[in-house]
């Protein structure tokens, strides 16, 4: 049997990602209430600069894993107009159906599909962004899945990764007690889900820091690997660009 982290858990390799979609199906209709109490809106300050990062122009092709609520499908829609093409994908279905009505609501009709990061249905070198957007942490094969990114982008392409990190060592302590106390409270009171919050904050710690993540995506086949620090570490943007 091969095994895997879910949170501080060992599990079998086959149950994460059902577990994973558990977690999802429970927190999706108070997702973003909760990335506003969570971060003090400074999601929205990180999802800003990936924008910018992204540099996107009239006609490209991007593909949006993990997109959830819609949030940065939104942003990219608007940069790529009527030319161009974003994709909205998740694994988790009730995430995505919250975020397509979401982008239907504000007129934007984008093509939206359950879609399994490690097993991409694209043709070889189509797309000239991927977006991951705290999502990574969660998938089994994070080096699977980081090479169907790079698989799917024309050279020269660029991956995002924005994702949960390793904080700076000063803030550790403070950082902890918040994610272990505080989190899993707010989630009781706002979600009514302690224990998928209580998960969050385990699944960041098990996750890669900064520079682990840059290795894997040297691995993967990226050629130039950056990344930016925000808010202290608590948050990275891993860039990638395909050779």
């Amino acid at each position: 049997m091969s095994s895997t982290h879910f949170g501080f858990q060992t599990v079998d390799e086959k149950e994460k990602a059902s577990r994973v979609r558990g977690v999802f199906d429970s927190v999706a209709s108070k997702y973003d209430v909760m990335n506003d109490l969570m971060s003090g809106g400074l999601h929205r300050a990180w999802k800003a600069y990936t924008l910018m990062v992204a540099n996107l122009k009239e006609g490209d092709k991007v593909l949006d894993i993990a997109g959830g609520t819609g949030d940065l499908s939104m942003a990219f829609s608007k940069k790529v107009g009527a030319s161009g093409t974003v994709v909205h994908t998740d694994i988790n279905e009730a995430m995505l159906r919250v975020g397509r009505d979401r982008l239907t609501d504000k007129g934007i009709l984008l093509p939206t599909l359950v879609c399994d990061a490690e097993k991409l249905p694209f043709p070889d070198g189509h797309f000239n962004l991927v977006s991951v957007a705290f999502g990574l942490r969660n998938m089994t094969h994070k080096d699977v899945a980081l090479k169907e990114m790079n698989r799917v982008l024309k050279p020269g392409g660029k991956l995002l990764v924005l994702e949960f990190s390793k904080v700076a060592k000063p803030l550790e302590k403070v950082y902890d007690w918040y994610s272990f106390n505080i989190l899993p409270k707010m989630g009781s009171m706002v979600a009514g889900d302690p224990d998928s919050y209580r998960y969050l904050a385990e699944s960041i710690r098990m996750h890669p820091g900064q520079e682990e993540l840059k290795a894997l995506m040297h691995e993967a086949g990226f050629g130039h690997v950056d990344y930016h620090n925000m808010s202290a570490g608590i948050v990275a943007l891993h860039m990638g660009i395909k050779c």
